[in-house]
């Protein structure tokens, strides 16, 4: 999820574009805020030591703070993450339809998610078909040996047990739960 940023990924048009449409519509958070905002999705001793960087309204990303572990932590749409660079790769295929790395990464999330879909990577919203799922705090892992966990693929898993999201597309990685859904 995770890049330093302006190099590790190039705002995609088909995320990027819903996500600074939203960004457009609403009123900035204050740096400071967001900084301790995003870095709640990491443990402490990753946090701390994590890059920072922010989606500005014209699609371009700005590091607040340059990290010294490997980790950024961000917000995508309205989900804070803090992901390693394999999974910021990960991520940057997703957001341009490009074939994820052959890596593991490691993504935190521990402040959990607002929801997606369990089937389509590329969904906007809830429908009746999509099988929408809200995760509590989590931390996901990414790659083909995510597969080898052999965590259920039921497109409508328990979001409180290990499952794997996205089953059948390029994007499939587990979702390891920490807690239960807020």
């Amino acid at each position: 999820m995770k890049r330093a940023m302006a190099t590790l990924f190039a705002a995609s048009t088909i995320l990027c574009g819903s996500v600074v449409t939203v960004l457009a519509q609403q009123p900035q958070t204050p740096d400071a805020q967001y900084m301790a905002e995003v870095l709640s999705a990491a443990p402490r001793a990753v946090a701390r030591d994590a890059a920072v960087v922010r989606l500005e309204k014209d699609g371009t990303w700005r590091t607040l703070r340059k990290g010294r572990n490997g980790f950024t932590c961000l917000v995508l749409g309205t989900d804070r993450m803090c992901n390693d660079a394999n999974s910021m790769e990960f991520v940057r295929a997703l957001a341009k339809h490009a074939p994820p790395p052959d890596k593991v990464g490691i993504s935190y999330m521990l402040a959990g998610d607002t929801g997606a879909s369990n089937t389509d990577p590329f969904a906007k919203g809830k429908t009746a078909t999509n099988h929408w799922i809200v995760t509590g705090p989590h931390i996901m892992v990414f790659g083909p040996p995510s597969k080898a966990l052999n965590y259920t693929r039921a497109k409508d898993p328990d979001p409180n047990k290990p499952y794997m999201m996205w089953v059948g597309t390029p994007y499939e990685h587990a979702m390891i739960p920490l807690g239960p859904p807020k």
